[in-house]
């Protein structure tokens, strides 16, 4: 390896200003890989309408992204302790690069759906990494900082990408949103080949890089996880018998997986053995613990309304595309001022506290919705959901801070790694379930989205699955107040 792409080169090179410029560079492929996550949204009526397919069906370009993001995450400490940073993360951004490709020239469902699915295996290898540079580069009085910073740059591309978006669906067709990662894809892959090293940052144990990856424990998880939302799906149109034997599927998969991982916790030994997806020790530390309950209950709200309020704004409300785009745009902006300033804050308050406002805040803005009508002015829709923003703003800083800081350094990586992938599982569930509860009110309501027309009844079905998600936020707040205190570093014997 030559003098230029290590580490301790880079930081001569570049001096103070190298670890914002590092987490620059994963900034703008995280970017990236959320884009590809949520701009899809507002090209779902637009995709109903080409290929002819029914809400059961459309949903899983959400879902099978989801499910694709969750089961990579688990890799990533893996994949950066075999292969360094650079491979790991411009691997995941050619893939990434290429999924948007293919995803924009296809003309089959299916091939849509995989390329959906190589997006999704990249943007869950990716998603973790700037978690791990935040708590390795940054000292502890900048990380609520770093964490800011961090953030108001991931939330300005979803802010402003519906709107863009949802112009392109307008203009030219739902393939314009798979495109729109290509340009974020390229600047990364430049930035990574200056300023990210070739090889670790300075923690990875050399035994952990000649481990094999847990094969049989990915192959649990990834079960456990499509049976979860095959069996959510065949909830709403299939026998429910079908649907009790994938849940339970489901939960012995689960089950097995926990196991399992145990197991590998205590027979890890040898140079070539298998190291643990997931480091069960973790789940020790009273503030992982309960950020990661945290974690699931604020992925299943996020990525649930993520899903649900462009289908009600269109479907609903008989919003346009582009209109939608513009609505959500002065909230995505308030969300990007709102974050940079919580996490100065998080580097002073309590996290729990900041956390719990964010919860409370997220729970209003979700049950302020029942008050929308036909006829209600559209600056108060903008307004309630700018309210829901701010309680994200107030989230998303200080969640990993407050459920990661206790950690011992040697566990920041799979500490990133099981706290994104719980988070997905989440929002993998909850993207379902929204659906699901939709589904079900509005055959409750007499109703059919594939009516041109909507109605009070119609809008009645969305409130009641809006009030769902805020109280499932409002749950969160019990488990957020538990990240309050200060726990002692874990200590891990270094497996091998």
């Amino acid at each position: 390896m030559t003098q230029s792409t290590t580490l301790e080169a880079l930081q001569t090179q570049y001096g103070p200003r190298y670890r914002w410029l590092l987490l620059l560079t994963v900034m703008i492929g995280t970017v990236a890989s959320i884009m590809s996550s949520t701009i899809i949204n507002v090209a779902v009526p637009d995709m109903s309408r080409y290929f002819v397919l029914g809400q059961d069906r459309l949903q899983w370009v959400s879902s099978g992204f989801m499910v694709a993001m969750t089961i990579s995450m688990l890799t990533t400490p893996w994949l950066l302790s075999r292969f360094g940073y650079r491979k790991t993360y411009s691997g995941a951004i050619w893939l990434l690069f290429v999924g948007g490709i293919a995803g924009g020239l296809s003309s089959n469902f299916d091939l849509v759906l995989v390329a959906r699915v190589a997006e999704g295996l990249a943007s869950g290898v990716v998603q973790p990494i700037p978690a791990i540079i935040i708590l390795r580069a940054f000292a502890a009085d900048e990380q609520g900082r770093a964490s800011g910073f961090f953030g108001m740059g991931v939330v300005l591309a979803p802010a402003i990408g519906p709107s863009i978006g949802g112009l392109l669906v307008d203009w030219f067709s739902w393939r314009a949103t798979f495109f729109m990662v290509v340009p974020f894809c390229i600047a990364s892959l430049y930035m990574a080949r200056r300023f990210i090293p070739v090889a670790h940052l300075g923690q990875e144990s050399s035994r952990e890089s000649k481990a094999n990856l847990d094969w049989f424990g990915l192959l649990l998880a990834t079960t456990a996880t499509l049976c979860l939302l095959n069996g959510l799906v065949t909830l709403q149109n299939g026998p429910i018998a079908k649907s009790a034997v994938l849940l339970c599927v489901s939960l012995v998969a689960l089950l097995s997986f926990v196991k399992w991982q145990h197991r590998l916790s205590h027979v890890h030994r040898g140079l070539h053995q298998q190291a643990p997806l997931m480091n069960l020790a973790l789940f020790g530390h009273r503030q992982f613990a309960m950020g990661s309950i945290v974690s699931f209950i604020y992925g299943t709200a996020l990525f649930g309304s993520t899903y649900l309020l462009p289908v009600y704004l269109q479907m609903g409300l008989g919003m346009s595309a582009s209109y939608v785009g513009t609505l959500m745009m002065p909230a995505g902006l308030v969300l990007a001022i709102t974050i940079p300033i919580v996490g100065r804050l998080a580097d002073k308050r309590p996290t729990h506290i900041l956390v719990s406002i964010g919860l409370m805040l997220l729970a209003l803005g979700f049950g302020l919705m029942v008050t929308v009508g036909l006829q209600t002015a559209v600056w108060i829709i903008a307004l309630w959901v700018i309210v829901g923003r701010i309680g994200l703003g107030f989230i998303l800083p200080s969640l990993n801070l407050g459920s990661m800081r206790g950690l011992s350094k040697n566990l920041i990586a799979q500490g990133s790694s099981v706290i994104s992938f719980v988070r997905m599982v989440g929002g993998a569930f909850g993207v379902s379930l929204s659906a699901l509860v939709l589904e079900w009110r509005l055959e409750a309501h007499g109703q059919l989205l594939s009516h041109p027309n909507t109605s009070p009844e119609r809008l009645t079905a969305f409130n009641e699955s809006f009030l769902m998600l805020a109280g499932l936020c409002a749950l969160a707040i019990v488990a957020a107040w538990q990240l309050r205190g200060t726990s002692r570093p874990i200590k891990t014997r270094e497996m091998g």
